[in-house]
């Protein structure tokens, strides 16, 4: 069962840079593909291997344990904000069939005293897998500070302040994923593949672990291209949310898991993005200027409540 036709070409445009250059040399050249593909590629990311092959071990760990050990860290009515989610639940926007994944999320954690600390539930931590905390307690924060360097080089190609999301983002509701797809059943519902169509929620995300083939892109020709990514590097995608604060200008663009054939089809793929957030009381509006006055598509909302309204959309809420 695969979802790749024909037009399914690579993605050679994609700009690929080192986050180890000068913001200023690479501001446009991130931006330029942010706003042709909503893509880019970044390496030398500052997130060590040695942790990030510690956090695969950890995630197929825990994946590995029976079902229901998993299920005992699902979260009731937490809209899949942390623990487990199981197998056939999450589904893209407008389509009719579960995605063939389950995955684990990590948040932000907040002393309950803290003033959106209503809008963030604790962490749980599976007790079955040694390390399990203190890796990705580690892996979250290295996710969040490439995540500020993307953001400054995207604040430069717009021509605002360096700093201008470093307040937008601080205390912001981002959430770590761990996915596991696991390997393809002759007893999948029929058209599911493995991530439907779909744009992100939030700002920006960061994916570790797409190495593996099957991760595209909707192009503005309507064509499906394939993103190919160097090992150890991270795929970056414009999400709804800075689509919005953008006026449209950087797109979050549709994009899909397909199924593998062959030999791939019996084996799970693993990867683990991170999905960057305003902070849930931040009101996201257009960026002066940047569409007319009389359009609805952005109209101003806080995080939160886009946050919320597109999980009900996707099964999570």
């Amino acid at each position: 069962m695969t979802t790749n036709t024909p037009s399914t070409r690579s993605t050679a445009g994609i700009a690929s840079v080192s986050l180890a250059q000068p913001l200023a040399d690479i501001a446009d050249e991130l931006g330029n593909s942010f706003a042709e593909y909503g893509f880019a590629v970044v390496r030398d990311h500052g997130i060590p291997q040695s942790l990030i092959d510690q956090a695969e071990e950890k995630s197929k760990e825990f994946f590995a344990l029976p079902s229901g050990v998993k299920e005992g860290y699902k979260i009731d009515g937490g809209g899949g904000a942390r623990g487990y989610t199981p197998f056939g639940t999450e589904k893209a926007k407008d389509a009719n069939v579960f995605d063939l994944k389950e995955f684990w999320h990590v948040g932000r954690s907040l002393d309950q005293s803290h003033e959106l600390a209503e809008f963030m539930r604790p962490n749980v931590w599976p007790s079955e897998v040694d390390g399990f905390e203190p890796t990705f307690a580690s892996l979250y924060s290295a996710f969040e500070d490439a995540g500020l360097r993307v953001l400054e080089a995207i604040a430069l190609h717009l021509g605002l302040n360096q700093q201008f999301f470093a307040s937008t983002v601080e205390d912001g509701n981002s959430v770590m994923r761990l996915l596991h797809y696991p390997p393809l059943g002759p007893d999948a519902p029929e058209g599911a593949i493995r991530a439907a169509a779909h744009g992100d929620i939030n700002t920006i995300t960061l994916l570790l672990g797409a190495e593996e083939a099957g991760l595209e892109l909707l192009s503005k020709s309507g064509e499906w291209l394939s993103v190919d990514v160097p090992k150890g590097a991270l795929v970056i995608n414009v999400g709804d949310m800075l689509e919005r604060l953008t006026g449209g200008a950087l797109p979050s663009t549709t994009h899909r898991v397909v199924n593998p054939s062959g030999e791939a089809a019996s084996r799970s793929r693993y990867s683990m993005p991170f999905f960057l957030h305003f902070r849930p009381d931040y009101l996201i509006e257009p960026l002066d200027g940047s569409v007319p006055s009389e359009s609805d598509d952005f109209a101003p909302i806080t995080a939160h409540e886009f946050l919320m309204q597109r999980l009900r959309e996707i099964n999570l809420a």
